[in-house]
C-alpha cells in the first residue's frame, strides 16, 4: 500500500535509473523529483508534505553517506532509502545506524522499493505530526514571562509550590498565581500534562 501524493526525491547520477524509478513511482501515485547531483537536491525547496529520499551512495559531488550527515546536521526530517551497485555490509550498517530506512543493493525489485517506501512515508508522517506538536508547545512557551518560565522549569523538575517559592525567594501565594498562569498559557489541565509538555520540548528530563 502506497501513500498517494507523497513526494519522493531521487538522487542518482544515472539518468536511466532516475527515469525508470520515476515511471515506477508515478504509476503508483507518488509525486517524484529527480536530481543527478546532491547539491541540486540540497538547493531544491522542499514542501512540507510526506516525503522520502531515494539516494544513491556514490555520487559525483557529495557521497550519499556524507549527504545523510548533512541532512541530519541541518535537521531535515526526511527518511532515506539508499540504493547502490557498490555497497557492502559496513556501509549498509553505517547508513542504518545513522537512521536510514533501508539499504537496497542494485538490482532490486519494484516490490522491495515500494515496501521500503511505505515504511518510510509512514515514518515521515509520524515524525511530521510529532514535530508539529512540538512547534505548538514551543510557541506556548514563548508566551510565558521570564518568571513563569522559571516556575515551569521547577514544576517540571517535580518541585512543590513551597519549594519553588523558597528557590525563587518569594511567597507561596505568588508561586500559586504564576503556576496558574503557566497552566493556562501552556493549555495543560493537570500538572502531569504540564510536565509531559515540558519534556517534549526538552525543558525536563523524561522519567526513566
Amino acid at each position: 500500500m502506497t501513500e498517494r501524493g507523497s513526494l519522493i526525491y531521487i538522487v542518482d547520477d544515472d539518468l536511466s535509473v532516475c527515469r525508470a524509478l520515476s515511471l515506477l513511482l508515478k504509476s503508483h501515485g507518488f509525486r517524484v523529483e529527480t536530481f543527478p547531483r546532491a547539491a541540486a537536491f540540497l538547493a531544491f525547496p522542499r514542501p512540507k508534505v510526506p516525503s522520502c529520499l531515494v539516494l544513491d551512495v556514490q555520487l559525483p559531488d557529495i557521497d550519499g553517506l556524507v549527504l545523510q550527515d548533512i541532512l541530519a546536521t541541518r535537521h531535515f526530517n526526511l527518511p532515506i532509502i539508499f540504493i547502490t551497485g557498490h555497497g557492502n555490509i559496513p556501509m549498509s550498517v553505517k547508513a542504518i545506524k545513522a537512521g536510514a530506512v533501508d539499504f537496497l543493493p542494485k538490482p532490486f525489485t519494484p516490490k522491495q522499493l515500494l515496501n521500503a517506501l511505505t515504511l518510510a512515508i509512514a515514518k515521515n508522517k509520524t515524525e511530521n505530526k510529532d514535530q508539529t506538536e512540538i512547534d505548538k508547545i514551543k510557541r506556548r512557551v514563548l508566551t510565558l514571562s521570564p518568571r513563569e518560565k522559571e516556575v515551569l522549569h521547577f514544576v517540571a523538575k517535580g518541585l512543590l509550590n513551597k519549594e519553588i517559592a523558597y528557590k525563587l525567594g518569594t511567597v507561596l501565594q505568588t508561586i500559586k498565581v504564576h503556576r496558574s498562569r503557566v497552566m493556562k498559557k501552556m493549555q495543560a489541565k493537570t500538572v502531569t500534562e504540564l510536565i509531559q509538555l515540558a519534556q517534549k520540548v526538552g525543558l525536563a528530563a523524561p522519567k526513566p
